[in-house]
Formats: C-alpha cells, structure tokens, sequence
C-alpha cells in the first residue's frame, strides 16, 4: 500500500479504489508560448502529486490533502467558479471541469499527498489536477484521453480557480514519456516525444528551486497575456505563433507601444528557440542546447520582465562556474531555475549557485537533478467498493 492510500484510511476509515499519481515539469524552453498557442517543450520530473480517491454515491466530493491544512466537502451540483477557495478549488474545479464537459463523473472521497514543491515554478497545481482528473475519470468510468484531459484540467484552473495559464503544464503532466522532453504544439495538440536522455551524453540537467515563492492570481501573470493578446490584434493575427520569426523586425516596427513590442518579441523568438532545441535534440546534440537556454533567460528577464533577483543570480553563476546554458523556468516571479551541466561539473555548479546564495543574504536553494520521467499514471490498485453510507470502512 502507497503512502497516500495509508493517508486515505486514515483519513476516510477505510481503503481507496486506488491512487493516481501526476508528474511536475521543467520546462526545458518555451516560456509564455502557450498562452499564445505556439510550442513549447517541458520535460516531466519524478516529483509527483498523487491522489488516492473513491468513489460516492452521493454527488458529495470530500477533499483532505497531507501538505495543506483544512478538508473540504462540496456538493457536485453546487459547484461553480468562484465558489471554494484555497487548494481545494483545484480539485473541486476539475470535478466541475469534467462535468460541464458531460463526462459521468460522480462523488469522490479524496486525499492528497505531494512532493512537487508548490510555487516553485514546476508546475505543482496542474500534478494536482492531472492527477485528480485521472482519479475521478478512472473511477467513475469515463473516457478521455490524454490530451482532452489536459485541456479540462487547464479549463479547471482557467475558469474555475482563476488562472489564466495555457496548456503546457497540464500537457506535460498528463503526456510526458520517460526519457523524453514533450515537443508540444499548443494550438493543435499535436505531440512529438523528443529523446532526452542527458545521461547518456555525460550531462545533467539541475534545477536550483529558488524558495521564492510566487503567486500567479496576483494579476502580473494577466496582464503580460493581456499584452501579448493586444500585440496579435494590433498585427492582425490570430495569436503570436502566427507571427514568423522571419518577419519579426517589420512586425515590431508596426507596433506603437513599447512594451507591446517587447513582449512580441520574446514570444517570437522562444517559439524559435523552441523549434532548434527540439531539432537539436532530436539530432542528438543536446551540448548545443545550452546557449539557446541563457538566450531565453534574457529574453524572460529584458522583454518579458518576469525575472527576479535569484533567479538572474542563479542563471549568472550556474553559467560562470561551468554550466553550458541555464535560465529560469515557469512563469517567473520567483521560482526555478534549470542548469545543463557536464556531469563532472554538476555537484560544482549547483556548490557555487548556493554559494552566491548564502553571500548575497537569500535563502539557501534547493538544488537537485531532474530525470525525465513519465505522465499520470495509475500507481496503486485498491478495492473497488461502492456504498450508500459514510460508516466507516465502506465506501459511501
């Protein structure tokens, strides 16, 4: 028995039907490309959210986590955005994401347990929903796929919990492969798993979690895909992905706001960063990758501007002390930042970055290397009982 399904009997008195488990991600390179349906390219951690679930028979969803404090217990019928707040609207807007889609999806009692650190930057909230939406699906029947998964978890957090991310996150977690970055196009959930398997070439992807946390409610996260929607009006297209890279420089010079200009710009050229690492790893030279990630980083910091002190410090002395390439990852704020490393060089790099770290007065990071692991999965059979009552060891 999973440590999740213990902490379900525990919770609930008596056994789950099972326990879903739902990867974190980094984001190799691809920042803010989704929410302007372009490509993107995150990779799967072994870090997992897992949910230990069973079903109910009376259109009740109880929710208790090990991480956060405070349970939760929701009518179905009653659910509607705006209405829970805290950690539990992520799974609650899940279950009201699956079934504003029609999906036959009923009461579940529901224990969470994680050790993707939240507000990192890796993506804890789409592991929880991913993991959720798996959960409740499974149990209850229903059929979908990988991709429309993705798609209602993202609904969930868009809609219901108010977050107006794109799919990467979401994706990553539901239809990562290990050994594997998730070359994904947004627009038309086109995938393509691209071999990354950095042990093999004698190199090390790190990950330097920053400890500063983020919040992207906040409205800082709106407000740059406010501009970046304003830049694709002001150029006539549907999105930024419609932009050629090619024809960057006429379409800056159509635009009259500045920081409309800039943010163009970064999405563009990621989007072209995002097709030569893909290339480049496909091709089996993942070395010349590294440059391409500190490019993206001063893009995120000068024309994005959704850099913060530690994560310029941890890309700049990952960098001098060996790294071939480093920038941060996720929306930014706060957050993570990955290096690519030579092997030999890891346990140097992530000493310096921490170094730098306690002399400059920050909170020691948390460094560790980040393995390519696989999407949602099943991890733990239970029994598959259902009831009429809460007594306890019987399923309601």
């Amino acid at each position: 028995m999973t440590t999740a399904a213990e902490g379900f009997e525990r919770a609930y008195g008596y056994a789950p039907g099972g326990v879903w488990a739902a990867p974190g991600r980094v984001n190799l390179i691809g920042e803010y490309t989704d929410v302007n349906e372009g490509h993107v390219l995150p990779v799967a951690l072994p870090q997992c959210t897992r949910v230990a679930a069973a079903t109910r028979t009376d259109g009740v969803l109880r929710l208790r986590s090990r991480e956060a404090a405070g349970a939760a217990e929701l009518s179905l019928a009653e659910l509607a955005p705006g209405r829970v707040e805290g950690w539990a609207a992520y799974p609650a807007g899940v279950a009201w994401a699956l079934r504003e889609a029609g999906l036959p999806v009923g009461g579940a009692d529901v224990y969470v347990e994680s050790d993707v650190p939240a507000g990192a930057g890796l993506s804890s909230s789409a592991a929880l929903e991913v993991a959720t939406a798996l959960a409740l699906t499974e149990l209850h029947g229903a059929t979908c796929d990988r991709p429309a998964l993705a798609r209602l978890a993202q609904r969930a957090e868009n809609a219901f919990v108010g977050v107006p991310c794109g799919l990467m996150d979401q994706a990553a977690s539901a239809c990562c492969t290990a050994g594997h970055a998730l070359h994904l196009d947004t627009r038309h959930l086109a995938l393509r798993q691209v071999p990354f398997d950095l042990a093999a070439h004698g190199l090390r992807l790190l990950v330097v979690d920053t400890r500063v946390r983020h919040a992207l409610a906040d409205g800082a996260y709106a407000a740059r895909r406010a501009g970046c929607e304003a830049g694709a009006r002001a150029l006539g297209v549907r999105a930024l992905r419609d932009v050629p890279y090619g024809q960057l420089g006429a379409a800056l010079d159509g635009l009259a706001d500045a920081g409309v200009r800039r943010l163009v710009r970064h999405v563009v050229t990621e989007g072209e960063r995002v097709r030569r690492v893909a290339e480049l790893l496909g091709a089996g030279e993942p070395r010349a990758a590294g440059p391409l990630l500190t490019a993206g980083h001063a893009s995120l910091r000068d024309d994005f501007a959704v850099s913060c002190p530690e994560l310029d410090l941890a890309v700049a002395v990952a960098n001098e002390a060996g790294a071939l390439g480093a920038r941060m990852t996720g929306a930014g704020f706060g957050g993570s930042a990955l290096a690519l490393v030579e092997e030999g060089a890891a346990e140097a790099v992530g000493g310096a970055v921490t170094a730098a770290f306690a002399a400059a007065g920050h909170r020691p990071p948390r460094v560790f290397a980040a393995v390519a692991g696989g999407g949602a999965r099943r991890v733990y059979r239970g029994g598959e009982r259902t009831g009429a009552t809460g007594a306890p060891r019987t399923p309601p």
